[in-house]
């Protein structure tokens, strides 16, 4: 088993973090020591109050995952800047160092892994149940044991969310696959192919580059996906010295090497972050200013934004969203009622169309908000309701909601990461005071959202209160 360290020479001015990694006997103390709060507490939040003020994104957490999953690829050390110190991570790295790597914080936002110890190619069925990501460690491990024993995953209950693409993806590379209560994928020799992915999945595509990178020959994708997490992972792979081109596009191909090195890489700023600040301007009335946004990243987020009457303008890196004021839905042509749909990169991403649902309860109109890839997603619109908000779930894919709705304080629980941070931003929109329940699923994917957010002038704390 691998360690885990933070750096002496390392320093962190600002709060302590704690979470469910922090282990004294392979941890040094230092005041950025990797830990959150009691996972089993509760926001208390007082809404009303508008926001005011700038604050910046963090790293992607859905690009973080894919490229500490890369570093197993390598016997070097690989350096990470700009990584999300949320949940997700920690769990993440805890699962890297149980296959034997060193995980060393060396910052705040930055950690370094050396794989050069990993010894085993069976990921721990209990770790791999809190998180979904850890399906990203069979690719790393396929290519560098020629075998990997990965048990079910975990992760959001957001619907139904399929493994046979990874597995037709590594069958497509001279795997084979066998189920024995996990998957057992084994290969005497990756070999480059062309094949065709019956779904653009974001960590299916992911997962087989990083199985081609090390395969014998030229693999080309089709039907890649192509999210700005997955351009990361490649321009990281290439860093590292894989040869993939076509980053960014849904054909990618891969020219296999024999040896991948090492590498110093600094993690994209999360769109899906920045999407969430936006809802959050447009539901409290404020006026904000979003810095080092991934500007490339957000055109049909804006897009879909200002289907809803709210307006951002960009300035070089900086998002500026005029959260005040009244925010009307744009009808479609002859007064159709308007879609919001998410799809594939680059379409409105899904993980907004929570965020989005929420925004509209307070715009003037009805809109029709289409959540395509998960049928459960929606389901959190009962706890809007609750609190004020006028919408029809008309299936577990669509939603009409008409705004808007004067929102109240309630008592709500936290689904899931995205639906969570939707409640947590209607909360704050509403009169009252609103308790949030589960809120460790917002921060798998929200980096110290309570102190954020206070620093707009946000009236949320924490209390120790466990769950009912």
């Amino acid at each position: 088993m691998g360690r885990l360290l933070v750096s002496d020479e390392a320093r962190y001015v600002g709060p302590p973090m704690t979470g469910p990694v922090d282990h004294p006997e392979r941890l040094r103390s230092t005041s950025f020591s990797p830990r959150f709060p009691d996972a089993m507490g509760t926001f208390l939040v007082e809404g009303g109050h508008r926001l005011e003020g700038r604050i910046r994104p963090a790293g992607n957490k859905n690009a973080a995952l894919p490229c500490l999953a890369a570093a197993v690829l390598t016997a070097e050390p690989v350096s990470y800047e700009n990584v999300p110190r949320i949940r997700d991570v920690l769990t993440f790295l805890e699962i890297v160092r149980s296959l034997g790597a060193d995980v060393t914080w060396e910052g705040p936002n930055e950690v370094t892994i050396d794989a050069s110890g990993v010894v085993t190619d069976s990921i721990d069925a209990g770790l791999a149940g809190r998180i979904r990501a850890s399906v990203l460690l069979a690719g790393p491990l396929l290519a560098r044991f020629g075998h990997v024993q990965l048990p079910p995953p975990g992760g959001d209950v957001i619907g139904r969310r399929r493994m046979d693409t990874h597995f037709l993806a590594f069958e497509a590379l001279g795997a084979e696959l066998s189920l024995n209560g996990g998957f057992s994928i084994t290969a005497s020799r990756l070999e480059g192919t062309r094949f065709f992915l019956d779904e653009p999945s974001v960590t299916a595509t992911e997962n087989a580059v990083m199985a081609a990178v090390r395969a014998v020959g030229v693999t080309t994708i089709r039907n890649a996906a192509a999210e700005p997490h997955v351009q990361d992972l490649c321009n990281l792979l290439n860093t590292m010295g894989a040869r993939i081109s076509g980053i960014g596009t849904h054909v990618l191909t891969i020219e296999g090497v024999e040896k991948l090195g090492g590498a110093r890489f600094r993690i994209g700023a999360d769109h899906i972050e920045t999407g969430s600040f936006i809802g959050l301007a447009a539901v409290t009335g404020s006026d904000l200013t979003i810095e080092g946004a991934p500007v490339e990243h957000l055109d049909a987020t804006l897009i879909g934004f200002r289907r809803l009457g709210i307006e951002c303008t960009v300035d070089g890196e900086d998002v500026h969203v005029r959260g005040s004021g009244e925010h009307h839905v744009r009808s479609d042509a002859f007064g159709a009622v308007p879609k919001i749909d998410d799809g594939p990169w680059p379409a409105f991403p899904a993980d907004l169309t929570s965020i989005a649902l929420v925004a509209a309860t307070q715009c003037h109109g009805t809109v029709l908000i289409h959540e395509k890839m998960f049928e459960s997603r929606m389901f959190f619109t009962d706890k809007l309701v609750g609190l004020g908000a006028s919408i029809i779930l008309c299936d577990p894919h669509r939603a009409v909601v008409v705004g808007p709705s004067p929102l109240r304080g309630g008592v709500v629980e936290s689904p899931d990461i995205r639906a969570g941070m939707a409640l947590l931003i209607a909360a704050l929109g509403a009169e009252g005071t609103s308790e949030i329940h589960n809120i460790r699923q917002i921060e798998r994917g929200y980096e110290r959202i309570d102190e954020r957010l206070a620093g707009l002038g946000a009236k949320i704390t924490r209390s120790a209160k466990e769950d009912s």
